[in-house]
């Protein structure tokens, strides 16, 4: 994610269960950041905005190249994001 810090640490489970829980509430989901608290589990829902926020503010920085795209393991080995994966993971991260 992004330097800077949400008041509240997140482990990689919870991020994977907020990541797939956009993918079901989308933006036009009555109640969606009370339903996506609710998927991350021990998240209030402005934790979940917020951390929502930093990855909008961490996306944009990526597709301005202002970051770089994180590199990523596989079996102990690195790889570079292809170009249609990173473009997959962005529209997919994108949900709003």
């Amino acid at each position: 994610m992004s330097s800077r810090s949400s008041s509240s640490t997140w482990s990689r489970e919870e991020n994977k269960r907020f990541e797939r829980a956009l993918a079901v509430y989308d933006k036009d989901t009555a109640d969606r950041w009370h339903n996506v608290a609710k998927a991350v589990r021990g998240k209030s829902v402005e934790d979940v905005k917020r951390h929502y926020d930093i990855l909008l503010e961490d996306l944009r920085r990526i597709e301005s190249d202002q970051i770089p795209l994180p590199i990523y393991k596989s079996s102990g080995a690195s790889k570079v994001v292809s170009t249609d994966e990173e473009q997959r993971l962005l529209r997919y991260l994108k949900l709003q």
